[in-house]
């Protein structure tokens, strides 16, 4: 059996603490390089999907038992804009903590006010969608990866690129003066007072898997699994928990993306906290698995660094191998 790590934002805390675990899999095991890629952009390679950008957006209303049959949707995730003195800069809501009836209040306003032409889904407090009764062809990164750019990178590009703007614009002037926020803003909490429109598209076509199954909490990742005919689940909080119930054979994909999150919403301590989860909750229990032979290769990737590595059990008995740490690039 062949287990498929994927870890967003790993190796890109500095200083960076010591893992040992992961540095042993990393020294014992084979390292190849690759182009540097968003996890967006990585999961769309993996599953070989060609078209651009990567329609997040449906994917994310499949994952979440939704239908978009032959619509146009995209991300449309509630976000804080931040005015300073000389930038914009866009804090994703897990900044921000938004409850399900601020959710359900804000979209309702705008399904109100738009009417057909778009239509607002607050698939989660965090995680909205919307359909555009017309194409809105555009192309944005995602949330997480725009934390504390400055807004004159930041902007939607492409066909679509000017009515997207005057959509975001029109939706930051009905959210300004909303209830919503201002009961937040007496309560010291940031407003919701944009949203970020991202992975626009149509349901990509020819979509493939080389995994019998997908663990991840990325819905993005669940949204391509379920198109792929490969089999999906929420990610476990422990390699223990998976190791529990693990399939006989084949390949199998695990997206741990909390380093990922902790610095989109630019907290220090919470990546230092999720790197210290991820090693003892996973890379601990899984090199304890590997050597017991309980899984037969363990692959980890780091989509942003370029870097991966795969390693088996007999590699483990390359003693001369030593461990270095894990800011020491090969």
């Amino acid at each position: 059996m062949h287990l498929e790590l994927v870890v967003p934002a790993l190796l890109a805390t500095q200083p960076m603490p010591r893992l040992p675990a992961l540095e042993l899999l990393r020294a014992r095991g084979r390292a190849t390089r690759d182009a540097p890629r968003a996890l967006e952009r990585w999961l769309a390679h993996a599953f070989g999907v060609t078209e651009e950008p990567l329609a997040a957006g449906a994917l994310t209303l499949l994952a979440d038992g939704g239908e978009p049959a032959d619509g146009y949707w995209m991300r449309a995730d509630p976000v804080h804009l931040k005015v300073g003195p000389d930038r914009l800069a866009l804090v994703p809501v897990a900044a921000c903590g938004i409850e399900r009836p601020e959710a359900d209040a804000l979209t309702a306003t705008l399904n109100g006010h738009f009417g057909g032409d778009y239509t607002l889904l607050a698939l989660h407090p965090e995680r909205w969608c919307l359909r555009a009764a017309r194409d809105l062809a555009l192309e944005a990164p995602s949330p997480a990866e725009l934390a504390s750019d400055a807004a004159g990178g930041i902007l939607p590009r492409g066909a679509g690129a000017r009515r997207a703007h005057a959509l975001m614009n029109e939706i930051q002037m009905l959210l300004h003066e909303h209830p919503v926020n201002l009961q937040r803003e007496q309560r010291g909490a940031p407003a919701i007072n944009s949203v970020w429109l991202w992975g626009a598209g149509r349901l990509p076509q020819g979509v493939r898997g080389p995994w019998q199954s997908v663990v991840s909490d990325d819905p993005v990742a669940l949204g391509l699994a379920r198109l792929a005919g490969v089999r999906p689940a929420a990610s476990p909080q422990t390699a223990s928990q998976w190791l529990e119930r693990p399939p006989q054979d084949g390949r199998h994909l695990c997206v741990l993306d909390a380093v990922h999150a902790a610095r989109a919403i630019d907290d220090d301590d919470s990546v230092l906290r999720s790197l210290d989860a991820l090693e003892q909750r996973w890379f601990v229990p899984l090199l304890a698995a590997l050597r017991q032979g309980r899984i037969g290769m363990l692959s980890v990737n780091i989509p942003d660094a370029g870097e991966s590595w795969e390693t088996t059990r007999a590699d483990l008995r390359r003693f001369w191998r030593r461990p270095r740490p894990l800011a020491a690039r090969p």
